[in-house]
């Protein structure tokens, strides 16, 4: 009879066991439910309203972000999103970067204003992505903006170089001499000689802006910057005047500008 009494209260402890395990297992997983983060919530960082679908009622333009973490200013998701005056939604993913900024300007000369975003990435050298929207007829469509100039470059013997803008066959001389010391110093060159092959920096659009290339047409205009030995160590900037036409961008002019003087253009 004792015998039988001791295994009741032994089976009786291994359930109360089990219960308060079960419990505690439910409340650590209760405990484990994802909350989401203040930073992966989306902050609105622009809105507007302008009729960009060209029915004569505003639509609302919007660009929000989400942190990559609390209190930092870089941007890991932004996205445009159009909330048409048709009652429907648009989005479209952007790139990643800082305080975005939007333009109304026609570029594609439609006779609407198109939406043209700007998004620095906070690397050297300034350098921003850029991007061009339309919304005629409520489609949202993308048009890519002018690539950068292609540009070939190299130093040469006697503390020299030449760049040449391979979209228009122009080629431009630097003169370096008063860049001996420092050029020596980094084993760049010995004696006057190039120690072995090596090309400029060329940066991609620092800047990209638009601006009126004619009466009422707008185009664009880029900035891209040629360095040499580093990044610091600039040598020129280039200018690209681009113009939208109905079969893509068409460069209109460039303009090499050594720091603080006109390069001189070889030919």
């Amino acid at each position: 009879m004792k015998k039988e009494f001791g295994l009741v209260l032994l089976a009786l402890f291994f359930l109360s066991l089990n219960a308060i395990t079960g419990a505690y297992a439910v409340e650590g997983d209760r405990n484990q439910i994802p909350v989401e983060s203040p930073v992966e919530k989306p902050m609105n960082l622009v809105k507007e309203e302008m009729d960009i679908s060209g029915d004569g009622k505003a639509d609302i333009i919007e660009i929000n972000g989400i942190q990559f973490e609390e209190d930092s200013s870089y941007l890991k998701e932004i996205n445009l999103v159009i909330k048409g005056s048709n009652g429907e939604t648009y989005t479209a993913e952007l790139d990643s970067g800082f305080d975005p900024e939007l333009k109304f300007v026609d570029l594609n000369h439609d006779g609407l204003v198109d939406l043209y975003i700007t998004i620095p990435t906070g690397s050297s050298g300034g350098i921003a992505n850029h991007f061009l929207y339309t919304f005629k007829d409520f489609t949202l469509t993308n048009i890519a903006v002018p690539d950068p100039l292609m540009i070939t470059s190299e130093f040469q013997d006697g503390y020299k170089a030449v760049m040449t803008i391979d979209n228009t066959g122009q080629s431009y001389d630097f003169n370096l001499i008063n860049r001996k010391e420092d050029y020596d110093q980094l084993g760049l060159y010995l004696n006057g000689k190039l120690n072995e092959p090596r090309e400029l920096m060329v940066d991609p659009y620092g800047s990209l802006k638009p601006i009126l290339v004619k009466d009422g047409v707008y185009g664009l205009k880029g900035i891209q910057q040629i360095s040499g030995a580093y990044h610091a160590d600039g040598i020129a900037f280039v200018e690209s005047k681009w113009v939208y036409e109905e079969n893509g961008w068409k460069l209109l002019d460039t303009k090499v500008i050594e720091r603080n003087k006109k390069a001189k253009k070889k030919r």
